[in-house]
């Protein structure tokens, strides 16, 4: 498997070729300096040849190797109004729709992290393309310039650690909340989603591709989020416990915190209410109610998105629910649509918001 993570010292002598290669056009009389406060990229005049077309607009920088990068990006046109989306690599969302209007200017700047396979982290071969693909989309999208350099050693890092409901889901109609994340965060921290597919506990700490992979990678003060039980089907109870443990500890043992988040519901309903299918108790156990043991056990901070999401579907009922599933597109009642990945992206991101462990200034 390729190197995931670019070692700070090649990063820094990427930095000068990178900042010849990041080019913009040059900022109107009208720009805007709001969004982004925290620097960023220099954007230099005329756009790269890296990027291609006008709705979308693709920018693909084949050459750079895994590790983070900043990415500062100039948004707007002197010919009409505009609205501007930001993905990276696998459809992951890095700038909701950024509205300017005619003649403005707006500057936006997000880390990104950039590694093989760029998708799920259990593919049996790396997907996506070398390097760094950014996709400037929305209702009428206006790339005016954008800059682009290696990542500060004192970049954050938030590891995902989860299932298809937390994964950088590939091929639409599927999205996993993971993937809508990096849109809440502003420069200076690197989602790093770790997750794949089918993984429970038990498979994700035997393969090697997995959280053998990520744990080097875990750096003193970074955070790391566990949401593992959809596919625990038949793991006991004091098994899954023991599972979970083993990887707060080795987080702790290399600098990094460990924070649990119990599994979103699936949309299955009985007499009005959610379900044991649904709260994804199994014939061995329940499974929520065991991560809430253990985070109390050993300390560690919990994100309870099994109440959060069980509260909202509830309250919507079975029908209006459904747009947050893929029940209308092929009955799927797990995982999410794009709206229902950014839907619970948004309830993890206030929950991790309130547990303080991110600077607040990191926050859009």
């Amino acid at each position: 498997m390729k190197e995931r993570t670019l070692p700070r010292a090649a990063a820094a002598l990427l930095s000068a070729a990178l900042l010849a290669t990041a080019i913009a056009v040059p900022t109107a009389a009208s720009a805007s300096p709001q969004g982004n406060h925290h620097g960023g990229p220099r954007i230099h005049p005329g756009l790269p040849s890296a990027c291609t077309g006008t709705d979308p607009v693709v920018c693909t920088f084949s050459d750079l190797a895994p590790g983070d990068y900043d990415v500062s990006v100039l948004l707007g046109t002197d010919a009409a109004d505009s609205n501007t989306e930001g993905f990276a690599e696998s459809r992951r969302l890095m700038l909701a729709a950024v509205p300017v209007a005619q003649g403005d200017r707006e500057r936006r700047s997000f880390t990104v992290n950039v590694r093989d396979p760029e998708g799920q982290q259990n593919q049996p071969v790396g997907t996506g393309t070398p390097g760094l693909t950014l996709t400037f989309s929305g209702d009428a999208p206006a790339l005016a310039g954008i800059g682009i350099t290696p990542a500060s050693p004192r970049t954050k890092q938030l590891f995902l650690v989860g299932d298809s409901t937390v994964t950088d889901q590939e091929v639409e109609p599927y999205a996993g909340w993971g993937q809508r994340l990096p849109s809440h965060l502003d420069l200076g921290v690197s989602v790093v989603n770790h997750s794949g597919s089918g993984e429970s506990t038990v498979s994700t700490l035997s393969k090697p591709e997995l959280f053998d992979a990520l744990e080097p990678q875990i750096g003193q003060g970074d955070v790391v989020l566990i949401q593992l039980a959809h596919n625990d089907k038949t793991t006991t109870a004091e098994q899954y416990r023991a599972n979970l443990s083993e990887m707060v500890q080795r987080i702790r043992a290399r600098g990094g915190t460990a924070v649990l988040v119990t599994p979103l519901v699936r949309l299955r309903f009985t007499d009005g209410a959610i379900n044991r299918v649904g709260l994804i108790v199994t014939d061995q156990a329940d499974l929520p109610a065991e991560m809430r043991a253990v985070a109390t056990s050993l300390q560690v901070p919990l994100i309870d998105l099994t109440e959060r999401s069980r509260v909202l579907v509830e309250s919507l009922g079975p029908v209006e629910s459904e747009p947050i599933y893929l029940v209308r597109v092929n009955g799927d009642r797990t995982h999410t649509s794009d709206y229902g990945a950014s839907v619970y992206a948004d309830i993890v991101a206030e929950e991790l918001q309130n547990l303080h462990l991110l600077p607040a200034s990191r926050w859009r």
